[in-house]
Order: structure tokens, then sequence, then C-alpha cells
């Protein structure tokens, strides 16, 4: 079945994402060749719901600066343990504060650098075609509805947005033995794209970019949950430090928020 298909593949690569990362590490250590690296390159762990945006803005930055920016993204909760891991990372981007406060009181990142510098909303979602009559959060307690998708609270800041949305609802109760965890945001939207639940709890940026057997079906932008603001900041340690905090200052130029905006995030303030 796709949906234990996904997960699988899901543990495995991101066992393999934080290896990769601290190989890297090590490698970068041990030779020569590191400084002069560092010197046209930034690794950058963001939150997967800022793919797009972030890989345009990359793009942008490297035409002006000439560095490189490779990305590492997933969810929040899963790159904040791969920075206390030690993983080579110059700058991180999170869709929560929670995962961001947790590094910074670890004293593992900047903090004259973080900013909030965009925020996002809640949507429910279902496969086109569902016959299930869904308008509101609240149709979520009906029991023709026997799969939702959520982000795993525990390290998906749309997952913990949504059970608190759920709690405060009081629908947590009812619907929590029919909630399928999901490993990221967009694995959620994977599950229903893939019609493997009646419905998913995503950020409304993640909708512009789903295949049309996905439709909104409730939006709540505010209440009940969050803010869900993003916060980024230069990670301690960054090998190129100066690159690092170029690229947040890109970000939170007119040039880095036009691309925001252009992918659905809205300004922070």
């Amino acid at each position: 079945m796709h949906l234990a298909g996904e997960r699988r593949s899901q543990r495995f690569g991101k066992r393999w994402t934080l290896r990769a990362l601290v190989l890297m590490a090590l490698s970068c250590l041990a030779g020569p060749q590191c400084t002069q690296a560092a010197g046209s390159q930034i690794l950058v762990s963001a939150a997967i719901s800022l793919k797009e945006a972030f890989n345009d803005i990359a793009n942008l930055y490297k035409l002006r600066t000439g560095t490189r920016v490779t990305f590492n993204f997933g969810a929040s909760g899963e790159l904040e343990k791969q920075i206390e891991a030690g993983a080579p990372v110059d700058v991180f981007a999170s869709a929560g504060e929670k995962e961001m406060q947790e590094l910074q009181t670890e004293g593992l990142i900047d903090p004259a650098s973080r900013t909030d510098f965009v925020r996002n909303s809640l949507v429910l979602v279902a496969p086109v075609g569902s016959k299930l009559r869904l308008h509101s959060f609240r149709d979520l307690a009906q029991p023709q509805v026997r799969k939702i998708a959520i982000g795993d609270p525990q390290t998906v800041p749309a997952g913990r947005y949504a059970r608190q949305l759920l709690e405060n609802d009081h629908l947590w109760p009812k619907i929590e033995p029919r909630i399928v965890f999901a490993e990221n945001v967009r694995q959620v939207l994977d599950y229903v794209d893939h019609g493997e639940v009646d419905a998913g709890v995503v950020y409304a940026t993640d909708v512009g970019i789903a295949h049309s057997k996905v439709l909104v079906v409730a939006h709540v932008s505010s209440g009940g949950y969050g803010p869900v603001l993003y916060p980024i900041a230069v990670v301690k340690g960054s090998r190129n430090p100066g690159a690092a905090q170029g690229f947040v200052e890109f970000v939170l130029s007119p040039a880095g928020m036009n691309v925001l905006k252009k992918y659905g995030f809205l300004p922070a303030k």
C-alpha cells in the first residue's frame, strides 16, 4: 500500500539525510579544500513548506552574490534534531517558533540573526470527487470520515497547530482513533492526493503546488491555533557566517519577500 511504503521511504530518507549531513561535516573538517568550498556555498535547513519559494530565492541569491545555496528540506522538528546532532548547517528556517527557540536555548543559533519573516494558515483538504460532505473542521466528526491525516505533532509544526485547533474545538477525542500521522506536511498532501485518507490538514501555501486532486474544504486563517510564524536564523558554528547572514538578509529583502508572496506566504507582521 502506498501509505505504508511512503512511511518506510520517509524513515529511510530521514536517516540517510542526517548521515549524509554529518559525513559532509567530517569530510570538510578533514580536507584543506573546506575553506574554499565554504566560501562559495552554504547549507540551509528549511521547513518543507518553504521548498518552492526558497529554491527561487536561492537562484536569485546566487545570481547576485555567486554563493550557491544547498537545501535540506523536511519537518522542522527533524531538522532541529539534525542540528543538535552536529549537522553542518549554516541557516535554519523553521515553520514553528518552538523548534527555533529550543535551538536558541541550547546556544545553537545566533540570536541576533533570528527573525520571524512570514506567516501561514491551516486549511482542511479532501480528495477531489470525494462523496463526503465536508464544509468545516467540525464535519470531521462524521462517522463516514474514516481517515484524517495531519503531521506528527511531535516534529511537524503544522500537525501541532492542527491538534491545537481540533482540541480547542473539542474534536480531538472524537477523531483521534482515525488520525494518520505523517512525517511532514507534504506527506499529508500526498496522502490526500492519492485518496488514501478522507481529509488532511495542511498549510494554505501547500495547496498551490498540489495536483488537481486536492480540494480545499475549509480555511481557518486565525483563532484556535498558532499564530503560524516562520523564524529564520544563522546557525552557530557556520563555516560561512557572512554568506549565511547574507542569505537571511536576502530572504528579508523586497526581492525575497516578493518571491514568498508569490507562493502565498503572508508578512510576519
